[in-house]
Formats: structure tokens, C-alpha cells, sequence
């Protein structure tokens, strides 16, 4: 018959066990022997019915305590063993960033590495990034640039519509990224001072245009902004995007969202297949630009004789064709991994004002 003495013994017993498990496999081979079905303190509580009232008096409470004592003691060795096999996990799956990377495969795409640097040196300038929907209704692609129902600038752009939906409306993929600016003056007070990078949409296709293509655009809406600030700006960001003087020139134009517009020009020549910036007697235009049309601000709730600012646009993928030489934009789009390897840039590289962009 079993005593008290067998009771404390078989406690000590399983203690240690428990206590020698190194894993969850080891204590559960542990907790079947002392609690499962077959196990040495389940068989003992099978005893209890064969023996007397008395005995049952005494032995009950003991069995039943240390089958109690034994499951604690296995929760928590199973806990503490737990927490060791997490830290061992994340132990072999982390990575010391502090260690140098050697990357063989891989690049960055050129029309990341540009954005990445236009982002750079609009941020030094105090602007900030703002991002909007692809797809955009009329309004905010067309109407509150300053494009009535029916003004013929709206076929200039060769537009992706899409088919009417239950309200008669075409819905658009993008033609450019002023519709950021349009819901950017409808949520914020002025002074506002932001770029719009994002993917546009034209129905064209040659070796100057995609159907795809990405932008880059500008605004600065605050009381006292002019046309020197705006010039002052775009040059600016011209040379500190080629990395040399850049000569620059501003010429008429007309947008129906600017009044009054120009387009900017920079110095080039052709050094046999290449294009050399800032040398050379020919002008290339490179980016239109002028002063937010009365029109917009008030689409936009804001008060023309209080508030007037100066927005430009320009195309990333182009310019990336100007700065590193590449012969044909569609080339860009084509997932050549060939093409990638000889244009591509390192993941590491960080493009800054003070170690340089490229």
C-alpha cells in the first residue's frame, strides 16, 4: 500500500526529471510517464477505489495534490524552455546589418535612383512628398486644372479612359500628377510646398514616350511667391541634378492650369551617341512650369487675390535618359535583365548633396 514516504518520493522523482528536460520533446516523455494514462501517478489514482473510507480520507487529498504539484512543475519547465527555444530561433535568423553586404546580383532600377535623387534635392529646398491615386475622375485630372467640359486641351493628352459607370462618368488613368496637387490644396492650409513623384499615363508610344511613363511634379502656394522664385527654384535643382553649371533658359508657353507658363531649356551638345549637359550651343527643353492659375486656386477654395504660387512638372524617365546616356526610353520597360546590369545602380547606394547624388 502506498504511504506518504512513496508520495514525497515520487514528487522528488519527476521534480528532477522535469528538471533535466533540455527540450519540449524530453518533457513531454516526462509528463506521459508521471500523468498519462499509463503513467506511475495515474496508476496510483486508480488504487484510490480498492481502498477503505479511511484510507480514501488520506490519500485522496495527497494523490490529488501531487498530481497538481507535478502538472505545475511541467508548465513551468515547459514556459522557461519555451523561451529558450524563441531566443535560440531568433538567434539563427537574425542578421548583423554591421556586417559589409556583398551583392553580385541585383540593381536598381535607373528611374529609382532619379527619383530617389529628385526627392533628395526638393527635400534640401524644404518640400515634402505627397502621393495620390492612379486612377482619378474628371475632376481632379482635368476640371479644376483649369480644363472646362469640352476644351480641347483635354485631347492633347491621350488619355486611358474607362467605361461610364452608373452615374454616366468616365473614370481616368492618371495623364499627370497635378491631381496631388489639386487634392493637396483642398486638405491643407497654405504655405505649401510639395513634389508629386508618381506613374502616369498617355496613350504614346515611340522612342521618346511610353503609355507608361513617370513624373515629378511641383508646387509652392504661399502670399508672396513669384516668377523669380519659381526660376530661382528649377535652376537651382537643374545643376544640383547634373552635378555641374548648367545654362538655362525660360520660354512662353501655354498650360491651361499655369498663367503665366513657360517651359525651361538647358545647354547640350552631342558628343557622338552621348548628350553632354551644360556645354554646347542647343537648347532642350526639359520641363514646363509657371505661375498656379487664378482658375485652380479657386477650384481648389482658395482666394486668388490672397494666395498665388508656382507649380512645374517633368518627366523622371527622360531625365534619367539625359543624365546617364541611355538611347532609347523604351528600353526602361522592357525587364531586359541585360539592359539593367550595364544601367542599373547598387542597393546600397544613397544618393545625398554631400557625397554626391550618383
Amino acid at each position: 500500500m502506498t504511504d506518504m514516504n512513496d508520495i514525497a518520493a515520487l514528487k522528488s522523482k519527476f521534480a528532477g526529471l522535469i528538471d533535466e528536460a533540455n527540450d519540449l520533446p524530453a518533457l513531454d516523455a516526462v509528463r506521459v510517464a508521471a500523468l498519462g494514462k499509463k503513467g506511475e501517478i495515474s496508476g496510483l489514482m486508480s488504487t484510490l477505489g480498492k481502498m477503505s473510507p479511511d484510507e480514501k480520507k488520506v490519500m485522496g487529498p495527497a494523490l490529488n495534490g501531487l498530481k497538481k504539484d507535478v502538472a505545475l512543475l511541467v508548465e513551468t519547465r515547459k514556459s522557461v524552455l519555451e523561451h529558450i527555444a524563441l531566443e535560440a530561433r531568433l538567434a539563427s535568423e537574425s542578421i548583423d546589418i554591421s556586417l559589409p553586404v556583398n551583392i553580385k546580383t541585383g540593381a536598381l532600377h535607373p528611374v529609382t535612383q532619379v527619383m530617389e535623387e529628385m526627392a533628395v534635392i526638393f527635400a534640401d529646398m524644404g518640400f515634402s512628398v505627397k502621393e495620390g491615386p492612379d486612377i482619378e475622375d474628371d475632376f481632379h485630372n482635368f476640371t479644376a486644372l483649369n480644363f472646362p467640359p469640352g476644351h480641347p486641351a483635354r485631347d492633347m493628352h491621350d488619355t486611358f479612359f474607362f467605361p461610364e459607370d452608373e452615374n454616366g462618368e468616365r473614370k481616368v488613368l492618371r495623364t499627370h500628377t497635378s491631381p496631388v496637387q489639386i487634392r493637396t490644396m483642398m486638405s491643407e492650409e497654405p504655405p505649401i510646398r510639395i513634389i508629386a513623384p508618381g506613374r502616369t499615363y498617355r496613350c504614346d508610344s515611340d522612342q521618346t514616350h511610353t503609355p507608361m511613363f513617370h513624373q515629378v511634379e511641383g508646387l509652392v502656394i504661399d502670399k508672396g511667391t513669384h516668377m523669380g522664385h519659381l526660376k530661382g527654384c528649377l535652376m537651382e535643382f537643374i545643376s544640383a541634378f547634373f552635378e555641374t553649371d548648367v545654362d538655362v533658359q525660360f520660354r512662353p508657353h501655354h498650360f491651361p492650369f499655369t498663367e503665366p507658363s513657360a517651359e525651361m531649356d538647358v545647354r547640350y551638345e552631342r558628343k557622338g551617341e552621348s548628350i553632354a549637359i551644360g556645354t554646347g550651343d542647343k537648347w532642350m527643353e526639359i520641363l514646363g512650369c509657371g505661375m498656379v492659375h487664378p482658375n485652380v486656386l479657386r477650384a481648389c477654395g482658395l482666394d486668388p487675390d490672397v494666395y498665388q504660387g508656382f507649380a512645374f512638372g517633368m518627366g523622371v524617365d527622360r531625365l534619367a535618359m539625359l543624365k546617364y546616356g541611355m538611347p532609347d526610353l523604351r528600353d526602361m520597360f522592357n525587364a531586359d535583365p541585360r539592359w539593367l546590369s550595364h544601367y542599373g545602380f547598387s542597393p546600397l547606394l544613397q544618393a545625398n548633396l554631400a557625397a554626391g547624388l550618383s
